[in-house]
């Protein structure tokens, strides 16, 4: 019996030490997991096409040299050195993936576009347990008698949310439609778009990190088929 009762004692503190290995394990794994990371690290790229599209029917591009900063509802264009290194980096791109810049005015099959978003948004919530707060405070005398009683009053509260990163699109002038929309404004397609989120781009070496990244993620992105 002492034999039988002392096994059981073994295998409990067994299957024990076991549960606290590896939830020490875990735990070491989830603390860990974006500790440390570098600015680059913590960047998400996000790169999507029409699949439907042969980039090789492509020769040209017009992109201009400013960025185009959308904040809220507003665009204006910025033509920092910041912005254009960035249009700077997207046109060596293009251009070493065969397609060739036209200038300004001039004919193209592709529009290129660089644009940073830069939008904040404010709302107000409202709390739906705020009520509760006095029950279990004992408003209703805790879980004893109904010595008070709190009346229901919502908590409002305002929150902000804000969003930066940036973008490129692409869009196909080739093929554009013949007819215009209710506005007299032509419907471009959006062949190509590229975003980069995480933390904001603030040097050239992390334009050139980004820039790298994006393109490698498409192979599709070139004269040649």
């Amino acid at each position: 019996m002492n034999t039988l009762e002392q096994f059981k004692q073994s295998k409990v503190s067994l299957i024990a030490a076991l549960l606290l290995i590896l939830g020490g394990g875990l735990t070491a794994c989830r603390d860990n997991a974006l500790d440390n990371l570098s600015p680059e690290d913590s960047k998400v790229y996000i790169t999507n096409y029409d699949r439907s599209v042969n980039f090789a029917q492509y020769r040209t591009f017009s992109m201009p040299d400013s960025v185009v900063i959308e904040s809220n509802d507003g665009y204006r264009p910025a033509l920092g050195a910041l912005e254009s290194s960035f249009t700077s980096g997207v046109a060596s791109a293009l251009t070493s993936r065969g397609f060739q810049r036209v200038s300004r005015g001039q004919s193209a099959d592709l529009g290129v576009a660089v644009i940073r978003v830069d939008n904040q948004y404010t709302g107000v919530g409202v709390d739906p347990y705020a009520y509760y707060g006095g029950y279990w405070g004992g408003g209703f005398g805790g879980f004893g008698g109904l010595g008070g009683f709190y009346p229901y009053y919502p908590s409002y509260y305002t929150y902000q949310v804000a969003e930066k990163y940036w973008e490129i699109q692409v869009v196909d002038l080739k093929n554009r439609p013949t007819a215009s929309t209710g506005n007299n404004q032509t419907q471009l397609n959006v062949i190509y778009n590229a975003s980069i989120r995480g933390t904001d781009i603030t040097d050239t070496q992390a334009i050139n990190t980004a820039l790298a990244a994006i393109f490698a993620q498409s192979p599709y992105l070139t004269t040649t088929r």
